[in-house]
């Protein structure tokens, strides 16, 4: 294996230090984090990184598209990929909403084998967005727990399933997540007007992060002026034990809403996600979706259904997301960078993606200014170069 030497770096070590140094890479991995720079280290190729920001490659829960790829159709993926590269995303999620139900399940087995071999990103799992949620939010499902449904859809996946969208309102929900537990797939809590009641039962079962929280958490409503109504938002931030992800775009959720999380569980629990949609990353302009709609792109704004208006995910990519958190954030960089990096791996139990240390995947961006990339490489391969 040839082994390259990454140096004049400023190595972002998440939620620890962003400091001077070096990273050997041999192979996939990292072999060796050096954080002087007097590195005398034989390699096969040297890199100087001009003293530029060398981070983990950002890492991506809820996404189900980019650019004019969309994870619903088994052709996209590799393109897809490659435009996670060149925004320093090499680990995602593709998110499916769709295609939860025995009519796809032959769909499933071919997006499964199309999401085999890609290696211009990491595609752990699928993230499923239901069927077995309460509220349909842009159209998704909104189906009664079914473990035998939940089996059929896994099966037809390969088992190649990260995590699962469910809502602690919806019916029999309680045996899915229990389900889902005893195969290490992680149940996000979301699309809900779940009573703190409903949302501890299904903590307690073991669901604990929240996708794109506060977005299709419904407010209650007010039953008696001068009570105060609590949720499923109320719930979930009250228990440390949960930790939540933004759309952070601006459009979804006010920047003072993630600094009470912040506030609320640390920056560790606090990560950055996309919900992103065909468009995203792409000029302005109105793109065509799989699902009999198209979306409209616009700065500044979500994606947003072209004729009826209302947010049909986001047009967010993971760069422009870590930029819009170190303009709302007075947090040290390490911190903030973790909510792209270390805390999606550790939520989802990957101990080798989201930090630079040996061991370590050789996952790895080399960022120009403005949160701009300059290389990314996948497994200690580049697959991104500007």
């Amino acid at each position: 294996m040839s082994r390259t030497l990454i140096y004049n770096v400023e190595v972002v070590e998440p939620g620890i230090r962003v400091g001077p140094g070096s990273v050997l890479i041999d192979g996939r991995k990292i072999v060796r984090l050096i954080r002087d720079e007097d590195a005398q280290v034989e390699a096969d190729e040297r890199i100087d990184g001009g003293g530029r920001v060398l981070s983990p490659g950002l890492m991506d829960v809820h996404t189900h598209g980019i650019h004019q790829a969309i994870y619903e159709n088994p052709g996209d993926f590799q393109a897809a990929a490659e435009a996670c590269a060149r925004h320093g995303t090499t680990c995602v999620l593709p998110t499916l909403y769709k295609v939860m139900s025995r009519k796809s399940l032959g769909l499933l087995r071919e997006l499964t084998a199309a999401m085999k071999g890609v290696t211009a990103c990491s595609y752990p799992g699928y993230h499923l967005e239901g069927p077995f949620l309460a509220l349909p939010g842009a159209g998704a499902e909104t189906l009664p727990g079914d473990v035998g449904l939940m089996a059929e859809v896994y099966e037809a996946c390969e088992g190649r399933v990260s995590a699962v969208s469910i809502s602690p309102d919806s019916k029999n929900i309680i045996p899915v997540i229990e389900w889902l537990m005893e195969r290490d797939v992680v149940p996000f809590i979301t699309h809900t007007a779940a009573t703190p009641e409903q949302t501890q039962q299904a903590i307690d079962a073991g669901a604990r992060h929240a996708t794109h929280f506060y977005d299709v958490f419904p407010v209650p409503p007010v039953r008696e002026p001068g009570v105060r109504p609590c949720g499923a938002v109320e719930t979930i931030l009250a228990d440390r034990r949960c930790t939540v992800d933004f759309v952070c775009d601006g459009v979804h959720v006010e920047p003072i809403a993630i600094k009470a999380a912040i506030a609320a569980k640390g920056y560790e629990g606090v990560l950055l996600t996309t919900d992103s949609n065909i468009g995203a990353g792409m000029p302005e302009g109105v793109y065509e979706t799989p699902w009999g709609y198209k979306v409209r792109v616009r700065d500044g704004d979500g994606a947003r259904h072209a004729e009826q208006g209302f947010l049909a995910g986001s047009a967010l990519t993971m760069d422009r997301g870590m930029a819009n958190l170190f303009r709302w954030l007075q947090l040290p960089a390490e911190q903030v960078w973790a909510m792209g990096t270390s805390n999606v791996a550790k939520m989802l139990g990957l101990k080798h993606k989201g930090v630079i240390r040996a061991g370590a995947d050789a996952d790895l961006v080399l960022w120009n200014e403005n949160f701009n990339v300059a290389r990314t490489w996948v497994a200690g391969k580049c697959v991104y170069q500007a």
